[in-house]
């Protein structure tokens, strides 16, 4: 099929072809008829690199009416990066329909600027849900001639709690405006938006519902909590022409582990949300030019970030959601190519992994971590391809060869090899000589006589046993208090004085969580955590012990604290009162 047979028309198929579009993709074969053809709304779920934006964009702009010089197509992302991808798409589309403007609104950019456009008049608009408020409120907007609504990565707009936000928007959009929702997974709370904002929508899938990317090969390796780094590093350096994304769970451990590697001598940097948008253009502008080849990078960053022949994607730490994980998967395999998605994880982590295996439909390989030998045979290898295959210019290299040739002439051609070699790689041969293995190694500890009588069941030692060199901590906060990972790292960072705090494999449970420190750090941080207070609730902290009931042990610690904060309100009351009365009687009063 061609874009001619699905409707679009000359001045956007001119402009496509230029962009090397030969063939639609499958996602556009389905949704780009129904566009320009069918009323009602449509869902149309497919992962990321699929030609998602081509597949709204193009009837989008076919339906523009280019002497109305008002908004007349709204389109909300959930970061300023995938707003600006989304904004130079749809501008190269309409290059042949030029009195077509596409403006794209967002956060970090002179809102000044972007008044002066949208005075001047755009047909359509590209915002991040914040910016665009703004600019309702300020009345420099309005939406009045919309008629056509698209919710681009509408499940991570979701994620990004941008609920609230898309109501308030959606109020000043015509009742009557087609709306359309991309997404690359199908969560319950797509399926409530669609019941909320859309009428009886057209479902498009392609491939299968929360599914991975069908040209990603999923890996892992299992270490220990403290050899992630240097698991990251043989990736790497096994792995010489990589060209990809390392997914870290917060903006400090981006921060951390892109310092660390550009330190060792990685080409590579930090994208997270505390850079200025000025830093993050830059880093991305580097990336996408292969100045870098590793970009260390938070989920929400990383939105957005449009590059198609990236060839693997390096998950430092897996997301609680399991929906996340496929959309950095995603990220490569791109455009009919192969990726290589890549897990490196500790022993606790292999139920998330086995939770991810379900949700995407596929099985993870397990690879030992390259040894020192065989990276130091890849990489030269490697020297050899490249040397094999660089262009020579004759004209201007013979100039020198005389003078290179006395000088190296005494050199057989052994020994120039060796040199060449060697002048490349005597770094790698330092760092790599008499490294050790370090894959974990599943170890099944022994039992006493009396731990038989009372096994624990794998779930419950699985949870309360730190992996080796760690203690694992115990604290009465969970998921049921609004307590999660992030929390608990804040809640280390700003309480435990001294050194950062290497966090292991964390468990979050209902009414408890338990996560894993260094054994020199384990005191230090019960000590810190202890009676510090969590939305209202008292923090109690100690090292977690495998025979304990730690589900009933929450209920009591929680039952203690609420006793514990009455007794002391009920005599703050009587205290307030014996003060009060001495006062009106001429004594002295008590001292609390």
């Amino acid at each position: 099929m061609t874009f001619e047979e699905l409707g679009v028309n000359e001045d956007l198929r001119r402009a496509i072809e230029e962009l090397g579009f030969e063939n639609p993709m499958p996602v556009q074969e389905k949704v780009i008829p129904h566009l320009l053809a069918e009323p009602g709304d449509v869902i149309a779920l497919a992962q990321t690199g699929t030609g998602k934006t081509a597949a709204f964009g193009l009837p989008l702009l076919q339906r523009i009416d280019s002497d109305i010089h008002k908004p007349q197509a709204l389109i909300l992302a959930p970061t300023r990066e995938l707003c600006l991808q989304i904004g130079s798409d749809l501008a190269d589309f309409s290059k042949y329909i030029p009195r077509v403007k596409v403006l794209p609104v967002y956060g970090g950019s002179s809102i000044e600027s972007q008044i002066r456009a949208l005075r001047e008049g755009v047909q359509v608009i590209v915002a991040t849900p914040g910016r665009l408020i703004d600019l309702i409120n300020r009345g420099v907007v309005k939406l009045d001639d919309i008629h056509t609504v698209v919710l681009d990565e509408a499940d991570e707009m979701l994620n990004m709690g941008f609920l609230d936000s898309i109501d308030a928007i959606l109020a000043h959009v015509p009742a009557d405006r087609k709306m359309l929702m991309f997404s690359a997974t199908m969560p319950d709370e797509i399926a409530r938006i669609s019941k909320k904002y859309m009428k009886d929508p057209v479902e498009f899938v392609v491939g299968n519902r929360n599914e991975g990317a069908e040209n990603v090969r999923h890996i892992y390796y299992m270490v220990n909590a403290r050899d992630k780094y240097l698991a990251l590093k043989r990736i790497a350096d096994d792995n010489p022409n990589i060209y990809g994304i390392i997914f870290c769970r917060t903006r400090r451990d981006t921060q951390e582990i892109a310092d660390k590697l550009i330190a060792d001598g990685y080409n590579a940097d930090a994208l997270h949300g505390d850079l200025s948008q000025q830093q993050r253009d830059i880093v991305m502008r580097k990336f996408r030019d292969r100045v870098i080849s590793l970009l260390v990078a938070t989920d929400v960053a990383a939105r957005g970030l449009d590059v198609d022949d990236l060839t693997h994607v390096i998950n430092y730490g897996l997301p609680d959601d399991t929906a996340v994980y496929t959309h950095r998967s995603g990220r490569t395999g791109r455009a009919g190519k192969t990726g290589t998605s890549i897990a490196i994880i500790h022993s606790r982590e292999k139920g998330k992994l086995r939770e991810i295996e379900k949700k995407i439909g596929k099985r993870f390989e397990r690879r030992d971590v390259p040894t020192p030998q065989h990276i130091i045979e890849k990489q030269l290898y490697n020297l050899a391809d490249r040397i094999e295959r660089v262009k020579v210019d004759d004209a201007e290299i013979d100039k020198y060869l005389p003078g290179i040739s006395r000088k190296l002439g005494w050199l057989s051609a052994d020994d120039l090899i060796k040199r060449v070699l060697s002048l490349e790689f005597n770094r790698l041969l330092a760092y790599y000589r008499d490294a050790p293995s370090i894959d974990f190694i599943d170890e099944k500890p022994s039992r006493s006589k009396k731990e038989k009588k009372a096994p624990l069941t794998d779930k419950e030692k699985d949870r309360r046993t730190a992996e080796k060199g760690m203690e694992r901590i115990y604290i009465n906060l969970g998921k049921s208090d609004g307590f999660y990972a992030g929390n608990l790292i804040e809640m280390l960072n700003h309480n435990v004085e001294g050194k950062r705090i290497d966090v292991g494999r964390i468990d979050l449970l209902p009414g408890y969580s338990l996560f894993d420190v260094q054994k020199s750090d384990g005191r230090k941080v019960t000590e810190s955590l202890r009676g510090l207070e969590w939305m209202g609730k008292r923090v109690y902290c100690e090292v977690a012990q495998e025979d304990k009931d730690y589900a009933k042990a929450s209920k009591r610690k929680a039952g203690n604290a609420v006793a514990d904060d009455a007794e002391e309100t009920i005599h703050d009351y009587f205290l307030k009162k014996s003060r009060s009365n001495a006062k009106k009687a001429g004594r002295k009063p008590k001292k609390r």
